[in-house]
């Protein structure tokens, strides 16, 4: 296991020729896209919160006034007069001000060369030190460039230096395509500044730049450098998102940069990123193929090639995305991360809450990035007010409640059609603070923040849900199992329905996690016992007529059998309410994923790494390292983004998560170690991976059975590990004394006390379960 610079790299020998083969810098507010190029670098900019649009609230009071008799369509099966109804005073139109994320323009910097070949050309990513590198040798003199984004000093530095002084010379200059000026600031700076429409920010980009030896000057748009040995640029951008002067802010960041060497600013931003970057390392076999650059060897995946490298290397870049694109007081990451090269971005480029904001941090805790879902949180947070303003004027309901799609403005309304509506967004995210605190044991933070939106999402169903008039459950709705459709009896395509079996779950695990949130704070009981009561009320998860988990109330036939979203496995993953204690539902939902999969189902990135964490969830090591490789083969750039298509970052994060799911899960009650490893990976280990109940694991194992682990007790809970094979003696070990164990049904289970390391060997039979 090696975190090493040499190790953790994504390189290649040629520059980019198109932005998602740039490889990505950030620091949770910039971005940047590093092509790489010999005579022109061309560095893609990016700024969190350059966003076109404005608050705004579109009001709907269609939907209050006709909500029953669409229920009531529903419960009589005239589905096609409830779709119709509600096409008429549900849907919103879409309203410009909603805005889009937005590129912030392109820097160049261009290079007077010598004539002459280029050799020893190598562009390269590095992982454990968040430095972008070019180099090259031209005439003998060889050429070195790197980017990095640094967090604690707030700017985009590059550094550019050549082996022989007075080799550098050039310029610099800053393009936008739209609502842009760039000029002179300063003696060797620049300023583009401009703002994005309808009504969206202004936004400031500073540049300075400091010369070693030779001329530095600024001229009109440009800054012009002559025979320098070394030259580094500071980009500092803002917009009035957080600030009222943006261009003051940036001013003041150059300043206090400029004060410090290249040298001490690159040293604290690897510090800092390593902070976090080193806190887990992953193997899952010898790289045979450290020789070849990354494009290759993802193409070699592409003609059928296995390489277990790209895989640990895969995990990892989803960790640096993360810490790239989600930090303290930073927006959390959008549909793209931070990276942008568009205007007009698929999908907005905003936090889409159906499933794809939430991807983005489903490694966040397992993956040892904790502290990097506080963006996410803070987002939610937000939300809260209009999230209560939206459900009393749309559904006359108390609690908070949130649709399909978010963003900065913090916009809760935006339904062009009827499809798209859905209420379980905030219900959905209630999730995420919920196993906050279950890896961190945060009690403060539960209580403070997570508890009180949870409540706030359960109070809304409370008083949405009604009894269904046949069957006596609790039901919610109208809603839609997301963005699919069904063909009801009359003969109707519709999205609608009461109580799809994504709803009953979401609901389900949010009482659930209410329950035990209102326990372990000793309060709210009269709260806790009602949602006890509803909770018993809602409708159960049946099979349909081929054996399927229903996704819909009743067993529908599927408008598209191979949809995207495989809605209702969200008990499966990321919920828990599907298991192998529920045998029945388990089997129900591999026959529902078969069925979606039979149908071409996988086809989009994001979707694809959602099924490598469902067949994890089910125990199929095979087949999730499959589909591991389909994501590779379909939906993966060179530069390794996800391609859903077009590029979208949730399957980079979902992808990473799905392989740690691989290797190990947990939930309450216990940590189950290499439940869906691949024969591909029969030797390995990871360390720093995190489990629920706050335990930090290291383990090892060989010939596909873990025979060494160590685990970090945080929070002092009883640890109850289950292994892939049948665990018959272990010996384990804290501060060199013997701790009592049980083994029961080949499961291990010891006391712990919290900052103690348990050192664990096992010795199995060695036949897998």
């Amino acid at each position: 296991m090696s975190n090493s610079s040499e190790y953790w790299r994504l390189w290649y020998d040629r520059p980019a020729e198109q932005w998602t083969e740039a490889l990505p810098v950030g620091n949770g507010k910039i971005g940047g896209m590093i092509y790489g190029g010999i005579h022109e670098e061309r560095i893609g900019l990016n700024e969190e919160s350059v966003w076109s649009g404005k608050p705004h609230y579109d009001a709907s009071p269609g939907m209050l006034q006709t909500i029953n008799q669409v229920r009531n369509l529903l419960f009589d099966g005239n589905y096609r007069g409830a779709h119709e109804l509600a096409e008429q005073s549900m849907k919103t139109p879409l309203n410009p001000h909603y805005g889009s994320y937005q590129s912030l323009g392109d820097l160049y910097i261009k290079l007077d060369l010598p004539t002459g070949e280029v050799t020893d050309y190598r562009r390269e990513l590095d992982l454990n030190q968040a430095i972008c590198k070019t180099t090259y040798t031209i005439g003998g003199t060889q050429y070195s460039r790197e980017v990095i984004c640094t967090n604690p000093d707030q700017v985009m530095v590059i550094r550019l230096e050549a082996s022989d002084s007075t080799s550098l010379s050039g310029c610099i200059r800053m393009e936008r395509e739209f609502d842009t000026i760039v000029y002179q600031n300063g003696q060797r700076g620049l300023t583009l500044r401009g703002a994005c429409d309808y009504a969206g920010v202004y936004f400031d980009v500073s540049v300075e730049v400091h010369a070693e030896e030779g001329q530095c000057s600024s001229a009109m748009d440009s800054v012009i450098f002559r025979e320098c040995k070394a030259i580094t640029v500071y980009v500092s951008a803002n917009t009035t998102y957080r600030h009222k002067d943006p261009h003051a802010e940036n001013q003041s960041i150059l300043q206090l940069a400029g004060l410090k060497s290249w040298e001490a600013l690159r040293e604290a931003h690897i510090y800092d990123h390593q902070s976090l970057f080193n806190r887990l390392d992953i193997n899952l076999g010898i790289d045979l193929y450290k020789e070849l650059p990354t494009d290759v060897r993802l193409a070699q995946i592409k003609s059928g090639q296995h390489d277990p490298y790209l895989a640990a290397l895969y995990v990892q870049f989803g960790r640096y995305l993360l810490i790239a694109s989600s930090r303290k007081g930073t927006l959390p990451a959008n549909l793209q991360g931070i990276w942008n090269d568009s205007f007009t971005p698929p999908w907005f480029s905003d936090f889409t809450i159906n499933i794809n904001a939430q991807m983005n941090y489903w490694h966040a805790e397992t993956c040892n990035l904790s502290e990097l879902h506080e963006p996410l949180f803070d987002l939610m947070d937000s939300l809260v007010e209009p999230g209560r303003k939206t459900a009393k004027e749309r559904y006359g309901c108390n609690g908070m409640v949130l649709s399909t799609r978010t963003n900065p403005w913090l916009n809760t309304s935006l339904r062009a059609t009827s499809s798209l509506l859905w209420q379980e967004g905030a219900a959905w995210l209630s999730r995420h603070y919920w196993d906050h605190y279950l890896f961190t044991g945060d009690i403060k933070l539960l209580e403070q923040r997570a508890y009180p939106f949870m409540k706030e999402a359960a109070r809304f169903y409370l008083d949405f849900m009604v009894e269904h008039p046949r069957y006596k459950w609790l039901v919610t709705g109208p809603t839609t199992s997301p963005e699919n459709t069904f063909t009801a009896a009359d003969g109707t395509m519709t999205a609608l329905d009461m109580s799809p079996t994504m709803a009953v779950q979401i609901i389900d695990d949010l009482f659930e996690n209410c329950i035990r949130a209102s326990e372990e704070l000793g309060q709210d009981q009269a709260f806790r016992e009602l949602l006890i009561q509803k909770r018993s009320q809602l409708p159960p998860m049946k099979a349909g007529k081929f054996g399927q988990l229903q996704e819909w109330l009743e067993d529908h036939e599927e408008t598209e059998p191979g949809h995207r979203h495989i809605s209702h496995l969200f008990g499966v993953y990321p919920g828990h309410s599907i298991s192998r204690k529920t045998p029945d539902l388990w089997s129900a939902a591999r026959i529902a994923l078969e069925r979606r999969l039979q149908h071409g189902g996988g086809h989009t990135g994001w979707s694809c790494a959602w099924i490598i964490n469902l067949w994890a969830h089910l125990g199929d090591g095979e087949q999730a390292h499959q589909y591991m490789n389909t994501l590779f083969t379909h939906s993966t750039h060179d530069n390794l983004f996800d391609n859903h298509p077009p590029f979208q970052i949730d399957g980079n994060f979902g992808g990473a998560a799905g392989i740690v799911e691989m290797l190990i899960q947990s939930n309450e009650d216990e940590i189950r170690l290499l439940p869906a490893l691949p024969g591909i990976w029969a030797t390995g280990n990871i360390r720093g991976v995190c489990a629920r109940n706050g335990f930090e694991l290291e383990f090892y194992w060989q010939d596909s059975v873990v025979n060494r682990a160590i685990v970090y007790s945080k929070l002092g809970r009883r640890c109850r590990l289950q292994c892939n094979s049948n665990v018959t003696e272990a010996e384990v070990l804290c501060s060199n004394e013997r701790i009592p164990i049980t083994i029961d049904h080949g499961s291990l289970e010891f006391d712990t006390q919290p900052g103690k390391q348990y050192q664990i060997i096992f010795t199995s039979d060695n036949s897998l379960i």
